[in-house]
């Protein structure tokens, strides 16, 4: 059972040994943090995590929206989960690197058989390679150059990628790559359109004629939020690319197994020719990977295809037992959905509530378990619409409710999650802190 925030003695907390390691962790680390976007101040460092909940290092607990951006599906220590990876770690099989495991032909055996655009699956160790290899398979099958992706969506920090995803007003839909040192090559050879913009996408395969190899989407674009696609739009992609001759390409390393078992395509019923996953579908052990056509994913066949599939930790016992557990997990426990998805909109509708009793310019979105507060009006229906959203306004909601001790991630539009482990309560209490700092924004004049 999850301890509350009451279980810590206020004498227990000792404010200066989060920043000491942060300050140590800059001695060693670039920046002090591992991934560009960890460092966000206080809280500084963590120290446990169980269920819903989070523990710092000074000793406070935070109930955890951000789930590791998403990754945490089920909870934190899902006991189903650790007791899988345990019994690897304990059963005498560790990484081999040659031939094939039981393990990973099991959790291929279960994509197959549950992502509908499957026929054949590999695995990764991360979405961005994920992502990766699905781009280079694209470039490959079709013979062309250009890929066409969304402006706001992140598919990993690979060069073909690595661009346009939270851009500024003056750099949105022009060239803004995320990093220095990618050939400016790489960066022009990746396509902006706009989401939800299906006009945006034809004037792309018009300007570069049997040129474009795939068209990459999150169907759900959560690294901005929550933007939601009409299906007009996820059909019309379907259709289009269908008649170009290029690859339709579904990101659902965020949408994937947290929204179905099956990934959003499973809800649209659209299906793409590839489909990434991760995040979520081992609750936080490292793992992604790639499913998609047989003729396509046949050129992976390392004794007979022209696509290089390398890495020796693809398909390691410890993530496939992690996947298998979590996936097993939410196939016995459909009302995993049920409950996430109640959650969810209980959520939604408390903001809402909260918004408009207060009378904010502020629109609340989200799927499934997934919310955020834009503070922006009117509807959201693609980038565009968010170039009218206050950051300002939005990162001090975060760092507001993080402070208050509802952990969500202080970063511009960056997306809040609800877990297995969050109950009706959990959420009532964030509504409440809700409610008491968005009345101190309007008071300060913070959010309007």
């Amino acid at each position: 059972m999850s301890a509350t925030r009451q279980d810590v003695h206020p004498s227990a907390i000792d404010p200066s040994r989060g920043r000491a390691l942060a300050e140590a962790a800059a001695r060693v680390l670039p920046g002090g943090v591992n991934s560009a976007t960890r460092y966000i101040g206080a809280p500084y460092a963590f120290a446990a995590a169980d269920g819903a909940w989070v523990t710092d290092l000074d000793g406070r607990r935070y109930l955890d929206y951000h789930a590791a951006f998403g990754a945490i599906l089920l909870g934190h220590n899902a006991p189903v989960v650790n007791d899988a990876v345990s019994a690897v770690l304990t059963g005498g099989l560790d990484l081999i690197g040659l031939g094939v495991t039981e393990l990973e032909v099991e959790l291929a055996e279960r994509v197959v058989e549950l992502v509908p655009s499957a026929d054949l699956a590999i695995s990764t160790m991360s979405g961005s390679e994920a992502t990766f290899q699905a781009v280079r398979l694209a470039r490959a099958a079709t013979e062309r150059r250009y890929l066409i992706k969304f402006q706001g969506g992140f598919h990993g920090s690979h060069d073909s990628v690595a661009r346009n995803v939270i851009s500024a007003p003056d750099r949105a839909y022009g060239r803004d790559p995320l990093s220095a040192g990618i050939l400016e090559e790489m960066i022009d050879a990746t396509l902006i359109a706009e989401f939800n913009d299906l006009a945006s996408v034809e004037a792309l395969f018009a300007q570069y004629p049997d040129q474009i190899a795939a068209v990459l989407l999150e169907p759900i674009p959560h690294n901005v939020g929550a933007l939601v696609p009409t299906q007009e739009f996820v059909t019309g992609l379907r259709r289009v690319t269908d008649e170009q001759g290029a690859l339709l390409i579904f990101d659902e390393v965020i949408t994937g197994f947290r929204h179905a078992l099956g990934g959003y395509q499973q809800i649209c019923g659209v299906t793409p020719d590839l489909t990434t996953f991760g995040k979520g579908m081992a609750n936080g052990v490292p793992i992604g990977g790639l499913g998609g056509r047989r003729d396509l994913m046949e050129r992976f066949d390392g004794h007979g295809g022209d696509v290089l599939l390398a890495g020796t930790f693809n398909g390691g016992p410890i993530g496939s037992a992690a996947a298998i557990a979590t996936i097993d997990y939410l196939r016995a426990n459909p009302d995993f959905y049920t409950r996430t998805y109640a959650l969810g909109d209980r959520m939604r509708a408390g903001l809402r509530a909260i918004v408009d009793e207060l009378g904010l310019a502020a629109t609340v979105a989200g799927f499934g378990g997934v919310f955020c507060v834009y503070f922006a009006p009117g509807e959201i229906h693609g980038y565009r619409d968010l170039l009218r959203n206050d950051t300002d306004a939005y990162v001090t909601f975060h760092r507001r409710m993080t402070e208050a001790g509802h952990l969500m991630l202080p970063l511009a539009l960056k997306r809040n999650h609800i877990s297995g482990a969050h109950t009706e309560q959990d959420v009532d209490a964030t509504l409440d802190a809700a409610r008491t700092v968005l009345k101190g924004m309007q008071a300060d004049g913070t959010a309007r």
